[in-house]
């Protein structure tokens, strides 16, 4: 079996490129031949993911949610569907997470030469894809506004920082959903679509599945003119969210679960993919079921 190793040379403080020699040696345990690829810039993960899956068996790759991001859309643009490992080398690693994968170069390698592989849903916006969030509004700027040496510095308490630096006065924005069945249209101030059971380090939708074929879907809801009273809720709602779940109790929270969203916004309502900024205004939101094809812990059933 032939193997890429593809990884962000500067997520993680750089230390998967300081342990290059050892995880190549040790997926030559497991595959006939190893080859790797460093990125070079933004982009550059989906380009070679995108260019090599059909002529691998395996994708291994490195980096943060973002390059989690950007190996799945260089995989579903390439229409082919190696098994893919990942070793976790960001700031918050939801995907690992979600997944069980531990954050340790060593615990991550020893998932790849003896789990299981498990076929994943991602989810495909517009012409986009992602893998376990795509959300608008509230703080969702932070993971891609934050510079990347704040990070290095403190790490995920940066996204912190700068969420409240640029979105404490909670932007209110109109918000039509529809599932095919249902149809909600609100002032909002947060929208989120989820695959995955963490959100920023956090465990907002632990009952998830990323093999059910379903997004679980959450609007937090706000007046056109909130006044201080208003913005103090909406907060607290979003709170509620982040600390309680996705199935908090909320009065402000609108939760719909499917598998096909249409999402009428505004052309400045900017969308977040998997922590990366993404496309802006109206989208439309699928799963694709069963399209990842991951290697995950054998001991791990709830996928």
């Amino acid at each position: 079996m032939r193997c890429l190793f593809v990884y962000n040379p500067v997520s993680g403080k750089g230390r998967i490129r300081k342990k290059l020699e050892y995880i190549l040696r040790r997926l030559g345990e497991k595959y006939e031949s190893v080859d790797s690829h460093a990125t070079s810039c933004a982009g550059d993960m989906t380009r070679v993911v995108r260019e090599n899956a059909a002529k691998y068996d395996a994708i291994i790759f490195s980096g943060g949610d973002g390059s989690f991001n950007e190996a799945v859309q260089g995989l579903c643009e390439a229409g082919a569907a190696p098994e893919i490992g990942y070793i976790p080398g960001g700031t918050v690693n939801d995907v690992a997470h979600s997944l069980g994968i531990p954050k340790s170069v060593r615990g991550a390698l020893k998932v790849i030469l003896t789990g299981k592989n498990v076929l994943l849903d991602c989810m495909k916006i517009n012409d986009r894809y992602a893998m376990y969030i795509v959300a608008a509004g509230a703080f969702t700027s932070a993971t891609y506004t934050t510079p990347q040496a704040q990070k290095k510095l403190i790490g995920r308490l940066a996204y912190g920082i700068e969420g409240i630096r640029k979105n404490l006065n909670f932007d209110v924005f109109d918000v039509k959903m529809t599932d095919g069945k249902t149809q909600t249209e609100t002032d909002s101030v947060f929208v989120v679509f989820m695959n995955g059971k963490y959100v920023a380090g956090i465990g907002l939708n632990r009952r998830a599945s990323m093999t059910d074929g379903i997004i679980e879907a959450a609007i937090i809801r706000q007046r056109r003119r909130p006044n201080f009273f208003h913005k103090i809720r909406a907060f607290f709602a979003l709170a509620n969210l982040f600390l309680f779940g996705y199935h908090v109790k909320e009065k402000q929270i609108v939760r719909i679960e499917g598998s096909h969203f249409e999402v009428e916004a505004d052309d400045g309502v900017v969308w977040n993919f998997d922590g990366e900024k993404g496309i802006s205004g109206k989208v439309t939101v699928d799963v694709l079921p069963r399209r990842v094809n991951m290697i995950v812990p054998k001991g791990k059933k709830n996928f």
